[in-house]
């Protein structure tokens, strides 16, 4: 089943609406030197991380590529220190989860997502290869998101290499799924966000082609699915037509008459995306008929408003003796990222503005985020979109930007340092 894009080919509208989120006038602090430094050491070494994963073919569906990518941040993890274990998704492919969990001396537990899998079908790599052209780095999945474990196995190496151990447990985890919904991690992701008082997600930051800065997201649409079916009864189509109920005259029906119910609802969107009948031949009226739906929500409570004002718009019937039957199923929740996510977004500003760089929050996206899973029951403070800039996420010639690997390393380092303090 086609699931709904991810966060990262959302984020063209929303950004006109960052520019008032943005901290004007702060002093700037000089930045860590230290850091600085081993950021700029460590690019080359990221560059060739990224080259060796997009040579790994990982679609969603695509097992074995899955399994060797696991395979190959297990070992780097385990080199990092990390102890590690394997959860079979429960749904999806197959493939695994991969967590490492490491013991500091500090108090903050902290958690680290990206996933492993791309939107990209076998044979990818023949058409589109990795390549280098000037500051771009292309490769299928190179942003999203395997520029985000990249930002995650570089910065934590320098900071791991320089001693830090300001935490408590230190927790990442990297899932196969997300490009299909998440619905085999989803709630492991949950469960092991609730143990942690701070959880960054690393989706990647829009790249220039979209914005002048690199971005953070403090807001994602929830992601449902809307399903009406519709029952009718079968008759001939040449003899005996009106012996029939064509449950397609009726779903056409309830497609129109509830295409813009969303409009009265706050934070509510609803697009009918997909129709068909039970397979019926062409000459029979046809006696069921079912619609799909991609809901989105950004706003916590306008589902249930949605599914109330939907149930009580398909009582209106065209046909007699048909029934109509609603089904609203959550694909992801929604992500806010509240007061505390905010605020730990803002001193992100403040970390960029020591090496003369800004960064854009960007209060909403119309796409889905595993940081939805990081943040349901509100326990963990977290933000989103600590990847690697860049653009073309789901298409031709996805790309990274090469010049966005310092600065992310340094946010990543940084902010980190800055957490374990707290």
């Amino acid at each position: 089943m086609h699931r709904p894009r991810s966060i990262s080919v959302a984020l063209r509208r929303p950004l006109a609406l960052a520019c008032s989120l943005l901290l004007a006038g702060a002093a700037l602090a000089a930045p860590d030197a230290a850091l600085l430094a081993a950021a700029e050491k460590a690019q080359p070494g990221v560059i060739e991380n990224l080259k060796e994963m997009v040579l790994i073919e990982s679609g969603s569906k695509q097992k074995d590529g899955l399994l060797k990518m696991a395979d190959l941040l297990d070992k780097r993890l385990q080199a990092l220190g990390f102890k590690t274990e394997r959860r079979q998704a429960t749904a999806g492919a197959g493939a695994d989860n991969l967590i490492g969990t490491l013991q500091g001396t500090g108090k903050r537990n902290i958690m680290l997502l990206a996933h492993m899998d791309t939107v990209y079908q076998p044979g990818i790599l023949a058409k589109e290869p990795f390549r280098i052209d000037g500051n771009r780095i292309y490769g299928p999945g190179i942003a999203d998101d395997k520029g985000g474990i990249a930002v995650i196995l570089g910065g934590l190496q320098i900071l791991l290499n320089a001693g830090w151990r300001d935490f408590g447990t230190l927790t990442v985890m990297f899932n196969p799924d997300e490009e299909v919904g998440s619905q085999g991690s989803g709630e492991l992701i949950a469960q092991l966000a609730d143990k942690h008082d701070v959880a960054l997600s690393f989706e990647p930051s829009a790249g220039t082609a979209v914005s002048p800065n690199h971005v953070l997201v403090l807001g994602a649409s929830g992601i449902l699915e809307a399903r009406l079916e519709v029952t009718g009864r079968a008759a001939h189509a040449g003899n005996s037509p009106k012996d029939g109920r064509n449950a397609l005259y009726e779903l056409a029906h309830q497609i129109l008459q509830t295409r813009d119910i969303a409009e009265g609802i706050p934070g509510a969107q609803l697009s009918w995306t997909t129709a068909q009948t039970a397979g019926n031949p062409f000459n029979q009226i046809p006696a069921k008929a079912e619609a799909v739906g991609d809901v989105r929500i950004n706003r916590a409570g306008a589902d249930q408003k949605l599914d109330a004002a939907l149930r009580d718009k398909i009582k209106a019937r065209l046909i007699p003796d048909t029934q109509v039957s609603l089904k609203l199923e959550t694909n992801r929740p929604i992500f806010l990222a509240g007061e505390r996510g905010l605020a730990l977004a803002k001193q992100a500003q403040g970390i960029y503005q020591e090496i003369g760089r800004q960064i854009t929050l960007v209060p909403m996206v119309g796409g889905g985020t595993d940081a939805a899973y990081l943040a349901r029951s509100g326990k963990a403070t977290v933000v989103e979109a600590l990847g690697l800039a860049g653009w073309g996420y789901h298409a031709k010639d996805e790309y990274i930007e090469a010049d966005s690997i310092v600065p992310r390393l340094y946010l990543l380092t940084r902010l980190l340092t800055e957490i374990g303090k707290s």
